[in-house]
């Protein structure tokens, strides 16, 4: 089984996966709108051009997203999407990427379990948080010395 994340937009999916193309350094293998697909016909004038489906690979993980074609469309709420590095500076470099023209919620820094941890808010409106664990045992092994037997 493989769990992926897909992300809903409100028109600018196109522009948000090449976006994180560029900044998590992956391949775009789709990005279709719904003008090219069977059921066009099917889809008002206003949507031809928009995202039916964008698939983002970036190493062995996928991100997956469209455009919602409704005017009932809600910012997304309630996740975030959490990447983890083991490279300090990489962690660095994508968070202030992602958070650049967003919103940051906590700065990436020194944290009991990472190296470097952060969230933010891109200007998409997505969710990131943003991971350089130490490594487990360091602080497992501080948290089960500090529990009272």
């Amino acid at each position: 089984m493989q769990i992926n994340t897909y992300l809903f937009f409100n028109g600018n999916c196109a522009e948000a996966f090449k976006y994180y193309e560029k900044v998590l350094g992956g391949t775009i293998l789709a990005m279709l709108t719904h003008g090219e697909a069977p059921a066009a016909a099917h889809v008002g004038p206003e949507h031809q051009n928009s995202i039916m489906h964008a698939h983002l690979v970036v190493e062995n993980n996928a991100l997956m997203g469209s455009d919602h074609c409704s005017e009932m469309f809600k910012q997304p709420q309630g996740f975030s999407v959490s990447l983890h590095f083991e490279d300090t500076a990489e962690a660095e470099r994508v968070f202030h990427a992602l958070a650049d023209g967003g919103t940051v919620t906590m700065p990436i820094e020194e944290t009991f379990w990472a190296d470097r941890f952060g969230m933010c808010a891109d200007r998409f409106g997505i969710d990131w948080m943003v991971n350089c664990a130490k490594p487990v045992q360091a602080w497992m092994h501080a948290e089960k010395t500090a529990v009272p037997a």
